[in-house]
């Protein structure tokens, strides 16, 4: 469920900060509020550790590096980085189903990355706004919870679907070194049915790390810039768990 807004403090001088919860129906006008809890923020800094390793291991992977001198044996260089590809998707496909799971439990916040309620038309007038805000056409902010529309959006596409794609296919490669006996195959070897020439596979799968590569980079700016610009803490409330809103 979408959190519901009002005007920030700097559109009203005389509104005392305050954000609406759960699309209005708990109204919280304390400077501080709990959003994110402990296992959420885990797995986000977790998820993005494992991300970065797996955008440069697997750029090197497509792009190898130039071969070094001696025997092959004495060097384990692509080894090596194959092997940090591997582990490091491994380690994201483990909290990518532990983050899944906590929506079940948790907050609803944590539930926010993984829908997108299309039907709600105030939803896409918000997400409107948020673009004209981002786009210094808007005067002043709006207050939110939880993710504002247009970040839920884009967490839901560029996080949650792109990741889900790059888990899916990279064990779907991975599985034709393991073999069709390996639970790799078993559970991910439909995708060759989709796309029987593995070349196929290994090029989607590497477009999906250059639309990683372009979700992280978006999704850094518009972090810094709401710490700076909206008034509301947005990098720290994913290392306290807390929103502040600072006018």
């Amino acid at each position: 469920m979408m959190d519901a807004v009002v005007p920030s403090a700097e559109a009203e001088p005389n509104l005392t900060a305050i954000a609406a919860d759960a699309a209005g129906e708990r109204a919280v006008g304390r400077p501080t509020v709990y959003v994110y809890e402990a296992p959420v923020r885990i797995c986000h800094w977790v998820n993005a550790l494992s991300i970065l390793i797996l955008m440069v291991t697997g750029y090197l992977i497509g792009t190898p590096l130039p071969s070094v001198q001696g025997e092959a044996s004495a060097s384990f260089v692509m080894g090596y980085i194959r092997f940090a590809h591997f582990s490091a998707g491994q380690v994201l496909a483990v909290f990518f189903l532990a983050r899944i799971l906590w929506a079940f439990v948790g907050n609803h916040h944590c539930r926010q990355i993984f829908y997108i309620p299309v039907h709600r038309k105030q939803f896409w007038k918000e997400v409107l706004h948020e673009i004209r805000w981002y786009a210094f056409l808007e005067r002043g902010p709006k207050m939110y919870v939880g993710h504002n529309p247009l970040a839920q959006t884009a967490m839901f596409t560029g996080f949650t679907l792109f990741v889900a794609f790059m888990i899916i296919t990279g064990f779907a490669l991975y599985s034709e070194g393991a073999g069709i006996d390996s639970w790799q195959h078993k559970l991910f070897g439909w995708v060759f049915a989709i796309w029987p020439n593995s070349q196929d596979v290994h090029t989607w799968h590497h477009f999906g790390m250059w639309a990683l590569v372009v979700f992280l980079m978006v999704h850094t700016y518009a972090a810094i810039r709401e710490d700076i610009m909206s008034r509301q803490s947005i990098i720290s409330s994913m290392i306290s768990g807390e929103r502040q809103f600072r006018d």
